[in-house]
This record gives structure tokens, sequence and C-alpha cells, in this order.
């Protein structure tokens, strides 16, 4: 007889709703809900995720910055997403399509903080799509540059 162990994160088990102001809600093509269809973070629950760290240059602000927060990757593993596109809308109703496989090819950073400071909506918070742009000069144009959606409020995922 041959036995199976599978182990998963405790947030892949369960996700309970959250206890504070939601920061982001996942919905679409995804396996583990929290608040009806849709699974909503509030910042201890991200903060609980797998974290990255990208230290890298925006055409926005002045020199390399470095940015912190949970990776884009785990947040998909825990609402047990199964789609291959990320629509990611900002706060202003901007919304950027990101492909799924772009998270673990690049790591993304789902940003909460800039040089040690908590990103707040005045900038460009709460959350912050970054790419590794100083690692990947190749990337470093338009498409991707639009990718890099700030003050995300939600993810659909397709």
């Amino acid at each position: 007889m041959v036995l199976g162990l599978t182990l998963a994160s405790p947030l892949s088990m369960a996700l309970e709703p959250p206890s504070g102001t939601p920061l982001l809600k996942v919905s679409g093509d995804i396996g583990v809900t929290n608040v009806g269809d849709q699974a909503w973070f509030d910042r201890d629950m991200l903060e609980a995720l797998p974290q990255g760290t990208i230290t890298t240059h925006l055409p926005w602000f002045d020199g390399a910055s470095v940015y912190q927060g949970p990776l884009l990757e785990g947040l998909l593993d825990a609402v047990q997403a199964r789609g291959t596109e990320l629509r990611v809308s900002a706060l202003n109703d901007f919304v950027a399509s990101v492909p799924v496989q772009d998270a673990s090819t690049f790591n993304l950073v789902l940003a909460m903080w800039r040089d040690g400071e908590r990103l707040e909506v005045r900038n460009q918070g709460p959350l912050f799509v970054i790419y590794p742009f100083d690692q990947h000069p190749e990337i470093y144009n338009a498409v991707y540059l639009t990718r890099s959606v700030w003050q995300v409020e939600s993810i659909d995922v397709h």
C-alpha cells in the first residue's frame, strides 16, 4: 500500500474571513474563499503569506527602491488559483492583465512597503505589483510597466 502525503500551508487549508479592514479581494477561478465566492485579505493575512523583496528602479521615482510584501505566487497558492490570467484592478479603476506565469517567472511582489515605509493610498499603496526590472532589463518596457499596478484593490483570476 502506498500512502500519499500532501503538505499545505495553513492558509491553503482554511481561509478565515479578515478580522481587519480588507485590503485585497481575490475572485474568479479560485478554490478557496472566505467571503461569498471571493477571498478577502486584511493586512495581517497578507503579512502571513510568504514574503519577498525586490530592489529595482521604477520610472516614477528617482533611484532604486526596496519593495517588500507578499509574493504574488504565494497569494495565488493560498486561494488555489486555477486560471492563466489575472485582471488586477486599482482604486482608480485602472485594470491591467497580468499572466499568472509572471508571478513565478519573476517572483512578483505585492509590495506593502517601499524603503521601509508602509505604502498607503497617498503613496501607491496599499498594494503595488512590483517586477524586478533591474534584474531583468529585457522587461523594462511599456508592456511590463503597465502591469506594475499600484493602489491594487482586487485581483480577478481567469
